[in-house]
């Protein structure tokens, strides 16, 4: 069963061998505040620090951003667009500075 949860949320799982026990001790964890504010905090946490490492195509590494921000939606954390962006452009290496230029330069309509 852990093995199918997501890896940001594994840290703040119980640490237990027994399914039955696992599964009581998920659905108390899930019906608290301090899980909705843990997992956000997880979530915000990997979205502002994560940086492009060339070890995966740049469109997963934008994919998986756009998803951390959907994720952080449905707990009631909105990133707006203009954040998403500003994220994943601080999130690329130098090698990217020409894009990061042109980008800032353009005028929002």
């Amino acid at each position: 069963m852990k093995m199918s949860i997501s890896d940001n949320v594994k840290p703040s799982m119980p640490k237990t061998n027994n399914a039955r026990e696992f599964m009581r001790m998920i659905k108390e964890y899930s019906q608290s505040d301090i899980t909705d504010k843990s997992v956000v905090g997880n979530l915000m946490t990997e979205l502002t620090t994560k940086k492009f490492d060339w070890s995966q195509p740049i469109h997963d590494h934008v994919t998986s951003m756009a998803n951390l921000a959907a994720k952080m939606k449905g707990m009631g954390m909105e990133v707006t667009e203009a954040f998403l962006v500003q994220f994943i452009i601080n999130s690329l290496p130098v090698e990217f500075g020409q894009f990061q230029v042109n980008y800032n330069t353009i005028k929002e309509k």
